[in-house]
């Protein structure tokens, strides 16, 4: 009889093991959409999970199509996707015309905070890229940054874990200047993400976010990942 309990005992424990490992796996493709089944390797080790990720590749941005858009733009319009974080663990992405200028990073220590990407409306030309820690850093820089932006140049935005707790009034308005409609209610762990100008030539605003709040967050303290494409008109 006793044999036959720690039989079942045993059995009991290594159901309770397979469903950990799979809540695991499971937990990382939401946290990590563009991760599969086949870039997750499993083994026991000591009770633990091995998870190995295939590194980014370029390459896979769009074989077909810019930014892997799923119809190509007319004519020489832009491309752009947009990614923003995920937790405090996947960082944001953003390509334009099939460049991935913010790369994914999956170890927490990069891209927190809002995440500028500034862009020649005429020439599709990377201008410049910045990276603002709204929770530990200086809103100052981010100022500084926003007002050196020249006219007539695109602003592409993600956000990653925080970006809102540093901000001001005037770094609200500088955004709201570009086109943001919903700057000036960000909070903190919003995820956020947007597309405008500074005085371009067409008007342009792409916007969207997703609120933080525990009642109805995917990831406990943070909300579900967002994402965004779409085409900018291009002036010749």
């Amino acid at each position: 009889m006793m044999y036959v309990r720690r039989e079942k005992l045993k059995f009991v424990f290594m159901v309770a093991a397979l469903i950990i490992s799979i809540s695991f796996v499971l937990k990382l493709l939401q946290i990590n959409p563009e991760l599969t089944v086949s870039n997750i390797v499993e083994r026991s080790m000591g009770g633990g999970v091995y998870v190995q990720v295939k590194p980014d590749n370029h390459k896979d941005d769009g074989p077909k199509n810019k930014c892997g858009l799923p119809n190509p733009c007319p004519g020489k319009d832009f491309a752009f996707k947009i990614y923003s974080g995920a937790t405090n663990i996947v960082g944001p992405q953003i390509c334009f015309e099939g460049k991935m200028i913010i790369e994914k990073d999956t170890r927490g220590n990069k891209w927190l905070g809002i995440n500028i990407v500034v862009i020649n409306e005429k020439t599709g030309e990377h201008v410049n890229t910045g990276s603002f820690n709204m929770w530990s850093g200086k809103v100052e820089e981010l100022i500084e940054f926003l007002k050196s932006i020249e006219d007539g140049s695109l602003v592409l935005i993600a956000s990653f874990d925080d970006p809102a707790t540093k901000l001001n009034d005037e770094a609200r308005a500088l955004i709201a200047e570009l086109g943001s409609s919903y700057i000036s209610q960000l909070k903190f762990r919003d995820n956020w993400i947007f597309v405008g100008g500074k005085k371009t030539m067409t008007h342009v605003s792409f916007e969207t976010h997703m609120k933080n709040d525990r009642e109805t967050n995917k990831y406990e303290s943070w909300p579900e990942m967002i994402e965004m494409d779409g085409c900018i008109p291009r002036i010749d």
